[in-house]
Order: structure tokens, then sequence, then C-alpha cells
């Protein structure tokens, strides 16, 4: 019997795959990276920061004074203990939130931290004191 139309056309689909496939092979071959030495596969920073395939140049070093590498980390530079901001928000439930002036930042607050009778809007002198859901103010003082 004679092959069908769509018999033969699949037939000639699997031959151009397989000599697709052939030289897919044959362009691995010769394009192969394996075959590098040691010095070719390496890669250098230069001064600027640059990946080259040459070396640096040992000769063009910046001296750097020894005194002037500082070892450890960076002082931590001491906060104002006392923060100044104003009340932008104040709920009948005996919560609310403190603007500090000098970063915008929304502290929580609560009642029970409060040594005068504040409202909303009141300017007021806080301690900024680590929670475990943030920062809040304790020490809440009205400023005249």
């Amino acid at each position: 019997m004679a092959d069908s139309f769509s018999k033969k056309e699949n037939f000639k689909k699997k031959q151009q795959k397989l000599k697709e496939k052939a030289q897919r092979r044959e362009e691995r071959k010769e394009n192969n990276d394996k075959g590098k030495t040691l010095d070719e596969m390496f890669m250098y920073v230069d001064a600027n920061g640059q990946l080259t395939s040459t070396p640096p140049d040992h000769g063009e070093k910046e001296e750097i004074d020894i005194n002037n590498i500082q070892l450890g980390a960076a002082p931590i530079e001491a906060e104002e203990a006392i923060k100044t901001g104003i009340v932008t928000f104040l709920s009948e439930k005996g919560y609310g939130f403190i603007t500090e002036d000098k970063t915008k930042e929304n502290i929580f607050f609560h009642n029970n931290n409060c040594i005068d009778q504040i409202k909303k809007g009141n300017k007021v002198s806080f301690e900024k004191e680590k929670s475990p859901k943030g920062f809040s103010a304790t020490e809440i003082r009205l400023v005249k």
C-alpha cells in the first residue's frame, strides 16, 4: 500500500529534525570552549573594578597610611534621649501616635505613659523605647 500524505510529511519532518540536530552537534564540536588553557580562563579586576583578561600592574599601587585604617565597627553616635514631636492621632481607647520632629517617624504611645494630659495637635517631648512591635514613646510631657 502507498503511504498517505500525512505519513510522508511526518517522515520529512523527522528527517529535517535529525539533520538540524546533527548540524547543532557539529557546531558544538567546532565551538568547544573546554579545551582552553588555565591562563585563558582567568579574569582579573583592575583598579577601577572592571574585569580584564590581563593581570594588573603591581607598580601603580597606591600607598595607604596604616594609621588611617579603622579597625572594627564605626562608633555609634549617641542620640538625644529626649525627643520632641506632635500628637497626630489620639484614640478614645487610650493610644495614639506622635510624629517625631526630626525624622518625621510615627511613634506609638499609650496614655499610661503620659505624664501630662495631652490632646491631638499638642507639641510633646518624649523618650523613645524599643518595643516588640517597633518603637514606642514613654515619659510623654507637654512642651510649653
